[in-house]
């Protein structure tokens, strides 16, 4: 290893969570790519090297179960048996029929549920004070998702409180508390899927858990499907949308009249999904590195966002950056499935709160999550003023 670049960061350091984009930029001026020692991977960070990393199919993703296995058994059945922790063929075969079931025409249905669940939300506000996550862009992806499979909307809450407490365990450093935390999150978790794949086999229903079970899926496959499309499919959309309204705030920004082009610099400037693994399956040439069979490669999907090679001022907030080949969903086989709720949601929900308060403003300092791999905001505090 002494052969290589090597990088040094502290990937849990508070400064880092806070702002990593600074130390990404001193990193990328040194070298694409770099071992780093601590996690025991190569990490990425211009814009070719994190798309190379995820399109090379001899780097892929090889699930292994975390230890102690029997403890987090509950955590380690979801993920192993779910699509994004898989290569095809496996991949493919999981895959496809979720896709199948997207395709049916589910997520357009949704937009103007979307618009009616944003107004529904808006108007129970205060304008002179409230909390732009936990008040608007956290609920409304949770109840579009939950519509969507056809988990009740009473269960709305405990999906949330579930989801954060499995994604905290993609963190570097998971403490026992988390690790707890995920454990009996996973288990409750599927259990409620369980239960309502359970009834839609018998009684199905226009949702997509009544899709699935119709499928050549097994029964934890079904769940651990219905448990990513829920976790994944409102976690975007809530850390793309508090950290974009930050960015936006922060400098007096509005959304374009072309909303869509400003939700694709709120993916590309902030990015929910900072890191993603790959594990090399062949010797694999990233950069000026070789990546040998059994070691692994990061692609720091923040840091190529902000590559300015690519992208013309690329600290900079620009509403209306055209082209935008951000890579905040990742490309080849395991693009984000979710892309296209992700992003009618984030079209609708950012319309909608600029329509019904163009003068908002930062009302106290956001509070973090204070996680690097999924990064967003706890709390966003906003009013509307006068003008």
């Amino acid at each position: 290893m002494l052969s290589v670049p090597t990088t040094s960061l502290d990937l849990a350091a508070p400064d880092f969570v806070a702002d990593p984009y600074p130390f990404f930029a001193e990193e990328r001026r040194r070298h694409p790519v770099a071992w780093h020692e601590a996690s025991g991977m190569f990490l990425t960070f211009d814009h070719p090297s994190v798309s190379a990393v995820q399109r090379n199919r001899d780097l892929g993703r090889i699930w292994r179960d975390r230890e102690p296995a029997a403890y987090l058994e509950p955590f380690n059945l979801l993920h192993r048996n779910q699509m994004m922790e898989h290569e095809p063929p496996e991949h493919t075969r999981l895959r496809r029929p979720v896709t199948a079931a997207f395709n049916r025409g589910h997520i357009e249905r949704l937009r103007p549920r979307v618009r009616e669940l944003a107004g529904e939300l808006l108007a129970a506000v205060d304008p002179a004070s409230f909390d732009a996550v936990g008040d608007f862009a956290e609920p409304l992806p949770v109840l579009v998702i939950s519509e969507l499979l056809g988990v009740p909307r009473s269960h709305a809450p405990e999906l949330r409180a579930w989801s954060q407490a499995i994604v905290r365990m993609y963190e570097p450093t998971p403490s026992a508390e988390v690790v707890d935390a995920a454990v009996v999150a996973a288990r409750d978790f599927a259990a409620l899927v369980h239960d309502l794949a359970d009834a839609r086999r018998t009684t199905p229903a226009d949702d997509l858990v009544s899709d699935l079970v119709a499928t050549d899926l097994s029964p934890d496959e079904v769940v651990a499907s219905a448990v990513l499309l829920l976790n994944a499919g409102h976690e975007a959309s809530v850390n793309v949308f508090g950290n974009g309204l930050v960015a936006l705030l922060e400098r007096g920004l509005r959304p374009a009249d072309d909303v869509a082009l400003t939700v694709e610099e709120m993916l590309r400037f902030d990015s929910a999904l900072q890191l993603f693994e790959r594990t090399a399956t062949a010797p694999v040439t990233v950069g000026e590195v070789v990546v040998e069979p059994g070691q692994k490669i990061a692609a720091l999907l923040g840091a190529a966002n902000r590559d300015p090679a690519v992208f013309a001022d690329a600290d900079r907030v620009d509403v209306r950056r055209d082209p935008n080949p951000h890579l905040a969903f990742g490309v080849g086989v395991h693009f984000c499935l979710g892309a296209p709720l992700a992003r009618m949601e984030l079209a609708e929900s950012l319309s909608a709160l600029f329509a019904a308060f163009p003068d908002l403003v930062l009302a106290g300092e956001p509070e973090s999550r204070g996680t690097f791999v999924l990064r967003g905001y706890r709390s966003v505090p906003v009013a509307a003023t006068d003008g």
